[in-house]
């Protein structure tokens, strides 16, 4: 799978990348992969402040739900509309789709967020823990 080394990345398989004054998430290409063809995105917090780790919204795929907690504190700006007219984009594209346009957020908020190298382990931990079971 792919995880960039410019993104940052979080346990519940959501990336982050900073820019200026707004960070941009989307989900990784590990959570696409789980959630099969993506059917709907739901997102009700625009234009909210939304506290890291509060539930952001859901991502309905063919074969479950997984549901967005927020990685960093910030505002909800922008949802991004070509994803809302057709979710499949974040099955074709992982790291070039993002769901949620975030504004005051800084890479002081990504400190909590795993970096990629980290995040393949989890990964890898995550799967060795699935099979051993």
């Amino acid at each position: 799978m792919n995880y960039p080394e410019q993104l940052y990345y979080s346990k519940g398989h959501q990336w982050i990348s900073f820019e200026a004054q707004y960070a941009f998430m989307g989900i990784t290409d590990f959570a696409q992969k789980e959630l099969v063809d993506i059917v709907v995105v739901a997102i009700p917090y625009l234009n909210k402040t939304v506290e890291r780790e509060r539930f952001v919204g859901s991502i309905e795929g063919a074969k479950t739900v997984l549901e967005l907690f927020m990685p960093i504190t910030g505002i909800i700006v922008e949802i991004n509309p070509d994803m809302l007219k057709n979710p499949g984009l974040v099955n074709r594209a992982p790291y070039h789709t993002w769901l949620i346009k975030i504004e005051a957020a800084t890479s002081d908020n990504g400190k909590p967020l795993l970096t990629a190298d980290e995040y393949k382990a989890f990964i890898w931990q995550l799967n060795k823990t699935k099979t051993n079971a």
